[in-house]
């Protein structure tokens, strides 16, 4: 990708790009004299800016990646992502590996997931970057890469937990929701991940925190998906 397309897809001028770019603050490298980007270091770049971004930035960049890859973003992903079954409260787990362990047994019950045991690892790798609990509470953990092959179907399990755990927080808070997200191509993935960002604001994180159950849950979720993609 050049400057004019990194442009483009996140929603930035060229010359804040190439800013970016020349302070070495955005993955780049010269290519007789003019920088040139990988797509898939930006979508990880991106990843790793989430937590600090504006609900107007990921609502911008959100609109950027649909429409680089020719897809409607005023659909309900999230909410048509998530199988039956696929929100587990209480989830029984005292610890990130076993938390990890038990989103992706509800994925695989689902019949979404054809290696349990692979996938596990794959999302222990991811963390062992950086952790995913991003917000206060809330962690979002993935794995790495998008996986064409080793799910029947892009796919996102929440659960929630009786009392919080320790999941490698920032500020060292305990965690108790958790969003597994699991895609089959890059276009999904960065989509997903912006959505749900947008999606879990302070109300809606208590909401979550306080439902009685999984129906109440999977209609909070909805709720707030609907106001999001209203928004645009």
């Amino acid at each position: 990708m050049n400057a004019e397309q990194v442009a483009r897809y996140l929603k930035l001028s060229v010359r804040e790009v190439v800013k970016l770019a020349s302070r070495g603050r955005i993955p780049a490298r010269k290519v007789a004299g003019k920088f040139r980007f990988r797509k898939i270091q930006i979508d990880h770049w991106v990843e790793q800016q989430m937590p600090e971004l504006s609900h107007v930035r990921l609502a911008e960049i959100e609109r950027g990646v649909t429409a680089h890859h020719g897809v409607d973003h005023q659909t309900n992903i999230i909410t048509d992502l998530v199988p039956a079954g696929g929100i587990v409260a209480p989830l029984p787990a005292k610890s990130r590996d076993s938390a990890i362990r038990l989103l992706v047994e509800a994925a695989y019950h689902a019949d979404l997931v054809y290696d349990r045991k692979d996938l596990v690892e794959k999302i222990h790798d991811r963390e062992e970057l950086c952790s995913t609990a991003i917000h206060p509470g809330v962690a979002l953990p993935h794995p790495r890469h998008p996986l064409p092959r080793d799910i029947a179907s892009s796919f996102v399990i929440v659960g929630r937990t009786s009392s919080g755990i320790p999941y490698g927080s920032p500020d060292g808070s305990l965690t108790r929701l958790f969003v597994l997200i699991c895609c089959k191509d890059d276009r999904t993935h960065l989509h997903v991940l912006a959505r749900i960002s947008r999606m879990l604001d302070q109300r809606t994180i208590d909401a979550l925190m306080e439902a009685p159950g999984p129906a109440d849950m999977r209609e909070i979720l909805l709720r707030r998906e609907l106001a999001v993609v209203a928004e645009g």
